[in-house]
């Protein structure tokens, strides 16, 4: 997958926090990079050579980086609206 079509799905799934390079996961949406871990709530940084997810669990910050080149599929779920 191209990073500028990677960029995009980022970018759908966030959006831009005030005063900073950031980006929130946007409310009732999870996002999974490959097989790895289900984010909730979680913030973006969308580097020129990483991405790094950081979320909050226990009390503590957890920062994940991810190689563009290594990224094969993005999942994002969100509730059905009826």
């Amino acid at each position: 997958m191209q990073k500028a079509t990677l960029e995009k799905i980022f970018e759908y799934a966030s959006m831009p926090m005030h005063g900073t390079l950031s980006r929130k996961l946007r409310k009732n949406l999870k996002l999974q990079v490959g097989e790895g871990p289900i984010y909730e709530g979680a913030v973006l940084f969308l580097g020129d050579e990483f991405i790094r997810i950081t979320q909050e669990k226990g009390g503590e910050a957890i920062n994940t980086y991810y190689n563009w080149e290594d990224i094969g599929s993005i999942r994002t779920f969100s509730k059905v609206e009826e």
